[in-house]
């Protein structure tokens, strides 16, 4: 293995693959950034390309753009609360508090040093024991799919605390948005009112922009009036110091194992990686209490999690042919394109190929950590712009992100429905995360639920009589009622000390 390894380097350091890995880092970079341009349409958009190149450069070409993507995706959500994907979702919860605070280029640069550590333990996996893994993800039918979406989603009421009821309303809106379009077992169109347009459905990137984008300008502009928040924020520190590294470091390991693990489950993706990894991460980390406050291991935990993901989801995919998300799917047809049937026998058939791959992403992680790092120190200063031009410019760049999804004007409109009800939901403190989450796995809820219920002939005790499924749901059980448990268990602590006292 170690021959083959250093023969893929061999191909990976000849100046031509470098020189596409560098550019594909660059690019996914940039889309990771901008709201609206997703991993997956840039993938497609750079289809035609690789017809010119031999296997090996195109498979470099679009998995730099991949990981690159998930690297640039956490800037944005720190800086202006804008998730530039739907894996960074989780990150604005710390990352932007962090920014608010004049920490944006230690947020950043822990993102960066996360994303290296963690990128780089799921590409060692992937050559050392890729193949094997990858064989234990097929033990994940429909119903073990439905009970871990179920668990992710329960995994959410910890970022509202002890109010799992505001965690329950929006999650559920979620899922009912997600179920606009049309049926994929009946074809019937639901909740689209007769608007084509709506037939696919209603994107993330819309209701993710409204709710992020517009309500962050409306918020800061009233915030900046009242003078709440100083229209200037000053860096208090650029980059991260020892301290802040080690106190990151333990959440960085959990977060790059859990990645890892949900991650290479095919059609999990790297969303549902970084929402349980970061909800498992408040249960298991000293002082959880700071977690949602701006606590730099809310963002080192995550982004972990995040490029973790992305490097596992690669496993199933090389392995089995199966892909983990939209960006992988894209990844799987320019390889049937190239005349390449991912399956058990890749490493056989394609071995010299996969290894230079493999070389590759050993050698894209190095270059995106020596791209970003002096990144921190440009981007880190967007936070001394004033509020009054920062925000319109932000305004028009989300504007332009959704318009260009399907140039429709419904996708504007909805954007500025959703940015109403995300002004509401700040407010009155009812959190946004889980109306993502639940919008971003409804569909692929629906579908396992389904496909379950037609292998068992309609019977639900399915979920009860798979191991694994049942497993999982107990789990979700847990998660949705361990708040209250601890607020009553506190409560009685409390009151059992002051009879003692008294």
């Amino acid at each position: 293995m170690l021959e083959q390894l250093l023969g893929g380097f061999a191909i990976a350091l000849q100046p031509t693959n470098i020189l596409i890995a560098l550019s594909g880092c660059l690019i996914g970079t940039l889309i990771g950034v901008l709201p609206g341009l997703g991993p997956a349409a840039t993938l497609a958009m750079l289809i035609p390309l690789i017809f010119s190149m031999s296997p090996a450069t195109a498979l470099i070409l679009l998995t730099s753009v991949y990981y690159g993507a998930m690297y640039g995706g956490s800037t944005t959500s720190i800086l202006v609360n804008i998730p530039g994907e739907s894996a960074s979702v989780i990150t604005t919860i710390d990352g932007h508090k962090m920014a608010m605070q004049g920490r944006a280029g230690p947020a950043l640069a822990i993102a960066a040093i996360g994303s290296f550590i963690a990128g780089t333990f799921s590409v060692v996996m992937l050559s050392l024991v890729g193949k094997p893994i990858a064989t234990y993800s097929l033990l994940f039918g429909p119903a073990e799919f439905f009970a871990l979406m179920v668990f992710g989603l329960c995994t959410v009421a910890s970022l509202t605390g002890t109010n799992v009821l505001k965690s329950i309303i929006t999650t559920c809106f979620g899922l009912m948005i997600a179920t606009v379009g049309i049926d994929l077992v009946s074809g019937a169109a639901r909740f689209t009112f007769g608007n084509p347009f709506l037939s696919d459905g209603i994107d993330f990137v819309v209701i993710a922009i409204g709710m992020f984008a517009l309500t962050e300008v409306v918020v800061t502009a009233r915030e900046v009036r009242s003078g709440v928040r100083a229209e200037i924020i000053e860096p208090k520190g650029i980059w991260v110091t020892w301290s802040e590294f080690v106190y990151s470091l333990p959440s960085i390991g959990r977060g790059t194992v859990f990645g890892f693990l949900v991650g290479m489950l095919p059609g999990a993706g790297a969303t549902l990686s970084t929402f349980i990894a970061y909800n498992i991460e408040k249960r298991l980390c000293r002082n959880p209490e700071r977690l949602g406050t701006g606590d730099i291991r809310g963002v080192a935990c995550p982004e972990s999690a995040n490029n973790a993901a992305s490097g596992a989801s690669l496993v199933p995919l090389l392995t089995l042919g199966l892909p983990g998300g939209g960006a992988t799917a894209v990844m799987l047809g320019a390889l049937m394109m190239l005349d390449i049937a991912p399956g058990p026998l890749m490493f056989e058939k394609h071995g010299a190929m996969l290894w230079t791959l493999i070389a590759s992403m050993y050698v894209g992680n190095v270059l995106l950590l020596v791209l970003n790092w002096p990144l921190v120190n440009v981007f880190a200063r967007v936070m001394r712009v004033p509020a009054k031009y920062l925000m319109p410019i932000v305004l028009v760049v989300s504007t332009i992100g959704v318009w260009g999804l399907n140039y429709s004007d419904v996708d504007l409109v909805i954007t500025g429905a959703a940015g109403v009800l995300g002004y509401y939901m700040r407010q009155h403190k009812y959190p946004i995360e889980p109306l993502v989450l639940g919008l971003i796995l409804g569909g692929k809820m629906e579908q396992a639920y389904r496909q379950a219920l037609i292998i068992s002939d309609g019977s639900n005790w399915i979920f009860f009589e798979k191991p694994i499924a049942l497993v999982l749901l107990i789990c979700a059980v847990a998660f949705l009622f361990l708040p209250v448990i601890l607020k009553k268990s506190k409560q009685f602590a409390a009151a059992r000390a002051t009879a003692e006292a008294s």
